[in-house]
């Protein structure tokens, strides 16, 4: 009775301790600790210098990726930046007054101001023409008047003249039937040349008053050989052109705005050309330069419209635009590369045989070839005008060439994620001395004596330095090896320029970086194009003696008949262990859940011809695919003939040469929606990879409901073709949209729903027995997400207990497509008040935790939402049972609660993707989104129960134990002499 009061006591007394520690553990804000963002551009377009002699010294930049940014010309950090999007492409970039950074997007359709230190938008204009153009020029031309520029912008058809102070459209010419090519700056007086093309063989040429608009000459010539479309500015009065063949060069001279022409065959000039030349997109002035086949030509043209040849250079070289300094000169630079070096020359514009600087640095080769270049100038220490070069890479990069030396260097081609996929890290090897981990007693050592000075505030800020690479280094999340939590972690990621990077999930430090040999321009393959990545060889039972690999998939060329590349890589070198090149295309890779004895994974690749190829091509990979020869279905999606097939295996190919490892299909069942009424938008489909725990579940009621839970089920959405625009194009009453849940094995249509007066686009997700899908709801004028359950009537009858104690029942029985299980369906649909761009949701190691909708909103951030928002049991008045079942009373629109951004108060600017990976520990997630900006964190939706949190104190862990067991003797000792009290009385 005195042991168990003692025991009563000493629980109370730990419960109020504890419950401390729960609070802090439960409540104390993680954001940050296992966070990283990092921000990046794409690749480079256009650059425009802006070097004051007073102030910060910027560097402004246009990129593929619909990005503009000021760098800091020393630094290469970004000081602003703005993503505007796909719709919304930038053409062309520049500088007015100043202090303004001016932008031309959207095909010409819209001119921006943006604010040079801030970045902020000061003004924006619309121009609107009536012949819609993909070309567009854009010249600011400084008129000195009222300290305006006049910013001229070819679009549409349509020559403007817009104010550079307010964006005002001082006034405009319609042009009928011509595209404008160039604009020729005025040195002296008001009158502006603008040259272009009607048709093939029409050169115009218009002289205009800038201040008015006012059309003062004009000309018109015929050609009879045609033009290819190209003019490269020499002189204010000379242009040369390509003729249609691009075998001609054609030099037009333009005096007072009367157009005369003359020809050359460019054989003459350059015996060894064959072929086709272009015109190189750079402006040299009294020079022009050709591309022949293999090699660059650079031509002058005298005063006498004659040609001459000044140099002849190879091909992959690349060549800025000229620059003006000291007393109107100009000067010019080109890049060339050999071996590890890059070769930097700077030349005069009047006199190409002098060099003003000439220069070598050593670069990394992964980073492939220059692809542009673009020159600055600065004042050295002694006065004299010094050079510096920025250059764009093949593999998107960009770095800052000065005094022989690279100043800084981005790894810009991150923001071009096309796939990624993820690597364990290796194990951790043990009985590995301190001494050799910190490569040396004497690294061990001065590593301590740095960190001995930090505490005693002694350190210098060259220490500080180096004490904070030590502590990275030796950061528990940064290690190079496996945790037993399995959050660190390589995320193997493939970009648009076909450059594969590691990236360790600790800190989002780049661990390896390797620039496919077979997805560079080359000769052999002039358009190649990386597509995916995929698992390959995941080594478990081997895990001391193979590296994991992975395998990227390209194509050489743009159409999906384009032959296929293959490469495998080690994950955690980097190193390309294997090429391909194939004979066939690659439409589509399905990975099959088959591995051989050194675990490399089978895959099929599905060419054009619905035949496919087996890899790796082995006899071994051949024996374990026979056996399961018959089980192999898979589907394709036709959208542009609204057409859905299912395939299987059928034999060999019939071919002239006998493979083994091809395949040829047929088509079990197809489904064509009608093209008047229906049009395919979306399909999504199950992950393989997805882990379900439980295809049990229990109701409010104490019933049970079945998942069906087949991974070969579809998920498709149409629209009515008037529907298929942008939203708002049509009225309710003429668009709908029907969603079908389909077995892809049989083509069993399980599931149809028709949404009246809705509209895509369409973003979907599909996990375990259930779809949530995003769309909008024209007659609302909301978006909506709704949400369908799909449950297997077949196993209703496993309630009865006798049948589950005789083992008759079909729990453990597979499910199979042809036995048609009756299936029931639950849905429910509510607002959003949000635009989306993907979605994804949460995988963790077992299924056990649970779900949560991973939303990337318009506003480039991800939003977790809890699946239970999205249960389609919500009821407006749940009962008792439902509310203790963790039913959320029902509401028409979805909460958005700003604690639920996995992103923070940070933008994955450009945001394109949202995946899932899961760890060890089954309540975590880790979650990696990308776009023009990388962000990684852990998710744990349900909480953190399987695991104690970085701040846990350990040390009042301990003071409990030694407090619990101090009150457990003390209240035993005093219960023993009551007691004893108590019998002597």
């Amino acid at each position: 009775m005195a042991m168990a009061m003692a025991i009563r006591v000493s629980l109370l007394f730990f419960l109020l301790l504890s419950s401390s520690l729960l609070v802090f553990s439960l409540y104390e804000d993680q954001a940050g600790l296992t966070d990283w963002h990092q921000q990046y551009l794409g690749k480079v377009k256009q650059a425009v210098f802006h070097t004051p002699k007073a102030g910060r010294k910027r560097l402004v930049v246009s990129t593929e990726e619909s990005a503009i940014a000021s760098l800091d010309l020393r630094r290469g950090e970004i000081f602003w930046r703005h993503v505007l999007g796909d719709n919304d492409r930038i053409d062309h970039i520049d500088i007015a007054l100043g202090k303004y950074v001016i932008t031309l997007s959207s095909k010409g359709s819209i001119i921006r101001a943006w604010n040079l230190p801030d970045g902020q938008m000061v003004w924006e204009s619309s121009l609107v023409g009536k012949n819609p153009s993909e070309s567009s020029l854009l010249t600011v031309i400084d008129l000195k008047v009222e300290r305006d520029n006049v910013i001229l912008v070819y679009s549409s058809g349509c020559l403007h003249a817009i104010s550079s102070v307010d964006g005002a459209v001082l006034w405009n010419m319609e042009l009928e039937s011509v595209e404008l090519k160039r604009l020729i700056k005025p040195v002296d007086g008001e009158v502006v040349y603008a040259v272009g093309f009607s048709g093939s063989s029409k050169l115009h040429s218009y002289g205009i008053n800038i201040k008015t608009g006012e059309l003062l000459k004009q000309d018109v010539v015929d050609f009879p050989g045609g033009f290819s479309g190209e003019i490269s500015l020499v002189s204010r009065e000379i242009l040369v052109a390509l003729d249609a063949r691009r075998t001609l060069l054609v030099i037009i001279s333009l005096i007072d705005g009367k157009i005369s022409f003359e020809k050359t065959d460019i054989h003459d000039l350059v015996p060894q050309f064959s072929g086709r030349a272009d015109m190189l997109p750079v402006n040299l002035e009294g020079m022009f330069a050709l591309k022949c086949s293999s090699y660059m030509v650079f031509l002058r043209v005298n005063g006498q419209s004659k040609l001459e040849i000044v140099d002849k250079i190879e091909a992959s070289a690349a060549v800025s635009d000229a620059l003006a300094f000291e007393e109107d000169q100009l000067a010019f630079g080109i890049v060339k590369q050999g071996g590890n070096n890059i070769h930097l020359t700077v030349k005069l514009g009047h006199d190409y045989s002098s060099d003003i600087l000439k220069e070598s640095i050593q670069i990394d080769p992964t980073r492939g070839l220059v692809q542009k270049v673009f020159i600055n100038t600065y004042i050295r220490t002694d006065r004299s005008y010094g050079f510096r070069a920025l250059v764009v890479m093949e593999d998107h990069s960009l770095s800052l060439l000065q005094q022989g030396n690279i100043v800084w260097s981005r790894e810009d081609g991150l923001a071009s994620i096309v796939d990624v996929t993820t690597s364990e890290l290796p194990l951790e090897k043990k009985g590995v001395s301190v001494a050799k981990v910190e490569e040396g007693l004497l690294e061990w050592l001065k590593g301590h004596m740095l960190k001995l000075k930090g505490t005693l505030m002694l350190a210098s800020p060259e220490d500080m330095v180096a004490i904070q690479e030590l502590r990275l280094k030796s950061s528990e999340k940064s290690k190079l090896t496996r945790d037993h939590n399995g959050f660190r972690k390589l995320l193997i990621v493939l970009t648009k320029a076909g450059k594969v990077y590691a990236l360790h999930t600790g800190d989002g430090r780049v661990v390896w970086s390797t620039f496919m040999p077979n997805l560079r321009k080359s000769e052999a393959c002039e358009y190649p194009v990386a597509l995916n990545l995929y698992q390959w060889q995941v080594p478990h039972h081997h895990a001391l003696d193979e590296n994991p690999a992975v395998l990227v998939v390209g194509r050489c060329g743009n159409g999906i008949d384009a032959p296929g590349i293959f490469s495998i890589v080690d994950t955690y070198s980097g190193k390309e262990l294997n090429s391909l090149s194939l004979t066939h295309s690659v439409v589509d890779v399905i990975p099959l859940p088959f591995t051989d004895s050194t675990e490399k994974r089978l895959h099929l690749v599905v060419d054009e011809n619905r035949n496919l190829h087996l890899y790796p091509k082995t006899s071994e990979a051949a024996a374990i695919f026979e056996h399961e020869f018959s089980n192999v279905y898979w589907y394709s999606v036709d959208a542009e003939n609204n057409m859905l097939r299912g395939h299987t295996l059928k034999r060999n190919c019939m071919s002239e040469v006998a493979d083994e490892f091809c395949f040829s299909s047929r088509d079990l069942w197809s489904i064509v929606f009608p093209s008047e009424s229906e049009k395919i938008i979306a399909t999504v489909a199950k992950k393989s990879s997805e882990v379900v725990h439980t295809q049990a579940k229990v109701m409010s009621d104490r019933s049970v409901l079945y998942k069906y839970i087949a991974k070969n089920i579809l998920f498709v959405a149409t629209v009515a073709p008037k529907g298929a625009g942008e939203i708002g194009s049509v009225t309710p009453d003429e668009s709908w949209l029907v969603v079908y849940l389909i077995d892809t094995v049989t083509g069993r249509i399980l599931h149809r729903v028709t949404h009246q007066g809705s509209q895509g686009p369409v973003r979907a997700v599909f996990s375990e027995n259930w779809v949530v899908y995003h769309y909008f709801n024209l007659r609302a004028n909301r978006y909506e997400m709704s949400v369908i359950e799909i449950y297997d009537q077949s196993r209703a009858d496993n309630k009865n207990i006798w049948k589950l104690i005789l083992g008759k029942h079909n729990l453990s029985s597979p499910v199979s497509s042809y036995s048609r299980p009756e299936v029931m369906t639950k849905s429910q649909t509510y607002f959003f008040t949000h635009s989306v761009k993907s979605i994804s949701v949460t995988l963790t190691a077992k299924g056990i935790t649970s779900k949560q909708l991973l939303i990337g909103t318009i506003g480039d951030q991800v939003l977790a939402l809890d699946k239970r928002f999205l249960d389609p049991r919500r009821s407006p008045a749940p009962t008792a049972t439902e509310l203790e079942d963790g039913i959320i009373p029902l509401t028409d629109t979805l909460p958005i609660n700003l604690q639920a951004y996995a992103t923070h108060a940070l933008k994955v600017e450009g945001l394109r993707g949202i995946v899932s990976v899961p760890s060890k520990l089954e309540s975590t997630t880790l979650m990696f989104a990308y776009g023009a900006d990388l962000f990684f964190t852990h998710l744990a939706p349900s909480k953190t129960y399987d695991s104690l949190t970085d701040e846990f104190s350990y040390a009042l862990l301990l003071l409990t134990i030694f407090a619990l067991v101090a009150g457990i003797f003390v209240t035993w000792i005093m219960s023993e002499r009551k007691e004893l009290r108590d019998k002597w009385r």
